[in-house]
């Protein structure tokens, strides 16, 4: 297993993520969503794992403006826009290779084991 946590470290979900990974003894890499954010690969294996950009986008996001002009902007630009602003993303996203959970998602990780 190639485990990924991308997430915050003030995120609720991220810090109950690591948690079910590491009462396990599962390694784990975490990503700091605020250091340093997915490369353009990672978006678009996640993304493609997941269903769509869409389901990326957290509503709870507090740059409300961006998130309103999203919902304006042809797919190629919207899936560019949330490239650019990952602060949007919903967390924690959890990737094993192709595989990706959005959220906490322990019965899923658990097929993985």
């Amino acid at each position: 297993m190639n485990i990924q946590i991308f997430g915050t470290k003030k995120c609720n979900d991220s810090k109950k993520a690591e948690r079910f990974f590491k009462e396990r003894g599962i390694k784990y890499q975490f990503i700091d969503m605020k250091e340093k954010g997915m490369s353009r690969g990672e978006f678009n294996s996640i993304a493609q794992s997941l269903g769509g950009i869409d389901k990326l986008i957290s509503e709870k996001a507090k740059d409300k403006e961006t998130l309103t002009l999203m919902k304006y902007l042809s797919d190629s630009d919207r899936e560019e826009k949330l490239f650019e602003n990952q602060h949007l993303i919903a967390t924690p996203i959890v990737r094993n290779g192709k595989k990706a959970t959005l959220g906490y998602c322990p019965d899923v990780w658990k097929e993985w084991e």
